[in-house]
């Protein structure tokens, strides 16, 4: 009887242990793939991010791509641009001797060489001198003092033409009561300060051809209201830089020569 009481009590026991045994099995079971489904998870969160941030970087790129091919495109016209400005610009002082003036310079001009001194060119005070575009002379004042040269200009409109930036003026005509308008592609913007000012200044500085004595080139002019001055053309030091001498206390020392292209009109590049 004893005996099979504790068989009994045995089997019960080994019963409860494997039952107990089973039940915490699953339970691990169970853990590990609640685990396994977290980190599943949490590692396709981290793939939608990553594909996000390609997708941007894809976009950004685009359109990186994009803006760049908008600035070479621009690039590209500025540069043609400014090619076919130096080309009208020689096309004019290539043409600088070739008709008879119909506008004379303030003295007789003479086919003779201008004086020189040191392979300069000698001038005074004030001199004759001839703007290719529109083809007028003018009586400059020589001024060393100033470091760039000016040209007496009235309504000073600037505008755009073609993405560029350009400028409409009007000029006197010597010795008539009458004005051109010129339109000119704009060069730069120059800060000046009066010597009865110390305000600064900012004007619109184109590019014309001219010609002083027997000596032609191309060189920036400020556009101003000149009209309470003498004289409505100022040449400064990057007009005489390394070309011309002074002779101060002397006035017309040059002469231009006989055969200019003036014209009565003005000419739109």
């Amino acid at each position: 009887m004893l005996s099979t009481r504790s068989s009994r009590s045995r089997i019960t026991r080994l019963t409860f242990l494997l039952g107990l045994a089973v039940l915490l099995s699953g339970c691990s079971h169970d853990r590990y793939l609640f685990l396994e489904r977290a980190e599943l998870d949490q590692l396709e969160q981290q793939h939608k991010l990553q594909q996000q941030r390609l997708e941007a970087l894809e976009a950004l790129e685009t359109r990186t791509l994009e803006q760049f091919d908008v600035m070479e495109t621009r690039q590209q016209l500025r540069q043609q641009a400014l090619l076919d400005r130096l080309n009208r610009q020689q096309d004019l002082i290539q043409s600088l001797p070739q008709q008879q003036a119909s506008i004379l310079p303030p003295q007789p001009t003479t086919s003779e060489p201008s004086a020189r001194l040191k392979g300069k060119l000698v001038v005074g005070e004030t001199e004759p001198i001839y703007i290719a575009d529109p083809g007028l002379v003018y009586t400059a004042r020589i001024d060393s003092g100033a470091t760039t040269s000016s040209l007496h200009a009235l309504n000073i409109q600037r505008f755009e033409r073609n993405g560029q930036p350009w400028v409409r003026f009007d000029i006197s005509v010597p010795g008539r009561d009458e004005t051109l308008t010129m339109e000119h592609e704009i060069s730069r913007r120059a800060r000046i300060i009066q010597s009865n000012t110390d305000d600064p200044e900012r004007r619109i500085v184109v590019e014309l051809p001219f010609m002083i004595g027997d000596h032609r080139d191309l060189a920036e002019f400020t556009l101003s209201d000149r009209s309470h001055l003498t004289y409505p053309v100022l040449v400064g030091r990057n007009i005489l830089r390394d070309v011309m001498l002074i002779d101060v206390g002397q006035e017309f020392v040059t002469e231009l020569p006989e055969g200019l292209n003036t014209e009565q009109g003005a000419k739109t590049p």
